[in-house]
This record gives C-alpha cells, sequence and structure tokens, in this order.
C-alpha cells in the first residue's frame, strides 16, 4: 500500500522536528546546519525557480484560453471581490479570538504596567497621542516602575533589531498614493522575473500579453499559444520530478529551521515559545477556524458535489507544503495540480486565479495581523477603540495585497497596521520569537485560501467537474506514481 504524498510530507515534518530536538540535546546542531538545512534551502531555491516562470505562462495560457475578452472582465471582478471578501472575513475572526480570549491580559499586571509606561515615554518621545485617558507617567504610585522602565533602556534595543523592517515601511508609508500603480507597471520585464518581489509586476505583463493574444489574428496567435501551453507543461512536470523528493527535503528544511532556532539547547525553543503562548494560540486557533470551518462552508454552500472531507483530502498536499515553506509562491505549482486534478478546476480558471491569488490573497496573514496588534495592546494596558478596531481591518485587508508571497513578509506589513492605531512599531520585536512557526500556519491558511476562491469562481462560470470521492484518493495516489 502506497502512501499518499502529503502522509509522506508530514512523516517528514514529524521527522524534522524529532531530529532537530535530538540533535540539540546531543550537540548535534552544527553538523545539522551544515550538512542537513543545506537541502531545504535547495527545496526552497527549486520551488522559487519555477513560481515565477509557472505564473507567467499560466496566466497567459488561462486568459488567451478565455477567448472572450469581456469575460476576461467579468472573471477578474469576481477574483478581487472573492479575495478581499475572504480578507475581511478572516480578519473579523481573528479580532473576535483575541478580543474573546485576551491574550495579553494573561501576563502578570507588573509586565503590562511596565510595558505601558514604555508606551507612553515612546509616545512622549514621538509627540503621539496617548489612546486613551490613563496616565501611568504622572501617577505616583507608579513611579518606582517609570524609574526602571528609564534605566534599562529597551526601546532602543528594539529598534536595532528591527531597524530593516522598519525601514521598509518607512517608504512604504511615505510612497506618493498612485505608487502601488506606477510600481505595478514593469520598465524591464527581465528584471521583472528576476526579482522575487515584483510577482505584481510579473502578473501584469502576463495579463498585458494574454489580452494582446486575444485582439490579433488567430492564424497567428496560436503558435504563440502553443508554446505558452508547451513550456506551461514542462514546468507541471517539474513540478512533479521535484514533489517525488519533498518529504526528504522537508525533513531537512524543518531540521535546520528549529536547529537554527535552538542552537544545542533543547530549552531554548520551550523558552522561546513559553511567554507568548497564549498569544501563538489565539492566532493558531483563528487560523485553524478560518481554514477548518469557514472555507469548507464557503465550499459546501457555494460549490456543487464537493464535501467537506473531499475538499481536504483534494488540498492536503498544497497546506503541508505550504506550512513547511511559509511561501504562497513556492507553493504555487502544487496548488496548481491540486485544484485542477483533485477538485476538477478547469485550467482556464486556476491559470488566471492561482498566481493572482498567491499574490493578493493573505487571509492567514491578515488574520494574524489583526491578533498581533490588539494583543500588543493588550499587553501595554490599552483598549482599542472599535473604531480603532475597524482601522486594523481595512488597514490590514489592504496591507495584505502588497505582502510579498515569501517568508515572514508579513512582519513589515504588521509595522504599517501598528501605526495606523498609533501604536510603537518597534513591538514587533515582542512577537518576532515565535514568528516563523506562525508563518508556516498561516501560510497553510492563504493556500486553502486560494484553493477556496478558484473552486467557487469555476462553479459560477461552470468550469469545474469535482471528482467522486474515491478518485481523489486515487488522485493522490497517481501524483505519487508520476
Amino acid at each position: 500500500m502506497k502512501l499518499a504524498l502529503h502522509w509522506k510530507i508530514l512523516i517528514g515534518l514529524a521527522l524534522g522536528i524529532i531530529w532537530a530536538l535530538l540533535s540539540a540535546s546531543l550537540g548535534w546542531s552544527e553538523f545539522t546546519l551544515d550538512y542537513i538545512g543545506p537541502l531545504g534551502t535547495i527545496f526552497i531555491n527549486l520551488l522559487k525557480l519555477i513560481a515565477v516562470p509557472l505564473v507567467l505562462f499560466s496566466i497567459i495560457s488561462g486568459v488567451a484560453g478565455l477567448g472572450d475578452p469581456s469575460s476576461l472582465g467579468r472573471l477578474g471582478a469576481k477574483t478581487l471581490a472573492l479575495y478581499l471578501g475572504t480578507t475581511l472575513l478572516a480578519i473579523t475572526v481573528g479580532l473576535l479570538m483575541v478580543n474573546i480570549a485576551a491574550p495579553g491580559k494573561l501576563v502578570d499586571d507588573q509586565t503590562r504596567i511596565e510595558n505601558r509606561i514604555s508606551y507612553e515615554l515612546w509616545a512622549r518621545e514621538n509627540g503621539k497621542t496617548i489612546k486613551d485617558d490613563r496616565r501611568f507617567l504622572q501617577n505616583p504610585q507608579y513611579q518606582e516602575a517609570v524609574a526602571r522602565v528609564r534605566n534599562r533602556g529597551t526601546e532602543q534595543a528594539q529598534r536595532k533589531q528591527i531597524a530593516a523592517e522598519m525601514e521598509t515601511a518607512k517608504q512604504t508609508k511615505e510612497a506618493g498614493p498612485l505608487q502601488p500603480l506606477v510600481d505595478l507597471v514593469p520598465s524591464n520585464i527581465f528584471s521583472a522575473l528576476s526579482s522575487g518581489g515584483s510577482m505584481l509586476q510579473v502578473i501584469f505583463f502576463a495579463l498585458f500579453f494574454g489580452i494582446c493574444l486575444l485582439f490579433i489574428p488567430r492564424e497567428k496567435a496560436e503558435p504563440v499559444t502553443a508554446f505558452v501551453n508547451g513550456t506551461m507543461e514542462v514546468f507541471l512536470k517539474m513540478v512533479d520530478l521535484i514533489m517525488r523528493a519533498a518529504p526528504v527535503f522537508v525533513f531537512a528544511l524543518l531540521a535546520g529551521q528549529l536547529s537554527k532556532m535552538a542552537g544545542n539547547n533543547v530549552q531554548q525553543v520551550v523558552e522561546i515559545f513559553k511567554g507568548l503562548g497564549w498569544y501563538s494560540l489565539s492566532v493558531f486557533l483563528g487560523l485553524v477556524l478560518v481554514m477548518a470551518v469557514l472555507y469548507p462552508l464557503l465550499v459546501k454552500w457555494l460549490v456543487k458535489g464537493l464535501s467537506y472531507t473531499g475538499f481536504f483530502k483534494a488540498m492536503s498536499p498544497a497546506q503541508t507544503l505550504a506550512f513547511s515553506t511559509s511561501s504562497s509562491a513556492a507553493t504555487l505549482p502544487v496548488t496548481m495540480e491540486c485544484v485542477e486534478d483533485n477538485l476538477g478546476v478547469d485550467k482556464k480558471i486556476s491559470s488566471f486565479v492561482l498566481p493572482i491569488g498567491a499574490t493578493v490573497n493573505m487571509d492567514g496573514t491578515s488574520l494574524y495581523q489583526a491578533v498581533a496588534v490588539v494583543f500588543l495592546a493588550q499587553l501595554h494596558f490599552i483598549d482599542l477603540t472599535l473604531g480603532q478596531q475597524l482601522t486594523i481591518v481595512f488597514t490590514a485587508a489592504l496591507a495584505s495585497i502588497g505582502s510579498a508571497a515569501v517568508p515572514s513578509a508579513g512582519l513589515v506589513m504588521l509595522i504599517i497596521v501598528l501605526e495606523s492605531v498609533g501604536l510603537n512599531p518597534a513591538w514587533i520585536a515582542i512577537v518576532l520569537p515565535v514568528d516563523r512557526i506562525l508563518d508556516m500556519c498561516r501560510t497553510a491558511v492563504n493556500v486553502t485560501g486560494d484553493g477556496t476562491v478558484s473552486s467557487i469562481i469555476a462553479q459560477s462560470e461552470r468550469m469545474i467537474k469535482p471528482p467522486a470521492q474515491p478518485a481523489l484518493k486515487n488522485a493522490a495516489a497517481s501524483q505519487n506514481a508520476n
């Protein structure tokens, strides 16, 4: 009996964790980082090697295959509307979770008081308005705490730790109102293809190229379309070959990442997560609600012939790979294979919707940003009003569109969201220790959202043929046999 691909990847994940803990306890971390971790880096590089050209050729193929230019506008409007809608729903779930669980209020009061004092000192130094009527600096009972906070200088240390992210966020904020449109149009497509942060430019060029194919004589367009389709098939075959070794690569990737965090001290990982446990749990539960409840319900209501369990069986290879790579873009080739082969979505839909989703659909990242901002406010004795939390909703939604589909890109966007409600952006240093693990979880949510939206759009366009439930098992088995 052959195991399905997602089970092999999960075994690789488990073995990676076990190896990292074992190597830390036996002092083998240097060996792990030198001889095992690089295999994980090679895996990520192989997936990124495929992702950008696959986006280019798949979008051109999808647009050219539509045949009718008018259907492109309808399809684009549906895609953006659904991606924005699921993002807003995910952020709402996150805000409900963090307000109910209140993880920041579970920290001891002494720590929160000192955090509050540091916030008021920061606000005074930077000319910011205090978010509520409390004034700890002027309160005589907190003068000893004020002296302790003034002496330790943590704010300066935090600023040094996140200097690069702060500078990137500053440049993003200071750009003009039409700068996103300017950044959308590449001056050189080859430069855009070689730059991992220019995926939107690649999408723009692919859409422009595909639309132009629709307006030239058919006999001239056919050779170009045949070349594009043939090239895309080559890249998909590359995915098949790479995925045969995915469980081994995933083992190496996770072992290397955990060894980098823990070194030769097993307790290091435990200590990192102990202080942020409730916050991490709130983010995790919110992500689980979105992925295991919200998405399957949407699919069950809006897509005929696809069950709750069938949807998860179909998407599981992409979910496990997204968890291990923390990159929607790197997972894109596998996401396309799952959606087309397992969910039965027509290639014309998947090749258009999924590449756009890998760039603009960051439901998990948006939920994480909402939870993180409210948690950090609670940690500093700040009660955000309903209006401020609504600001978080819309800022996080807009920030997610510009968030690169690569590991930890959400940290830069988190700075912008914090500043939108007048909080100290240096606070991202507090949640930084657990960001990598949570990044893995939220990326799995992102790709599940991509699969959900593509299925709904395919159903609305009557371009989906969900296979029977046994066929899903066969599809997973055949994926290993290819």
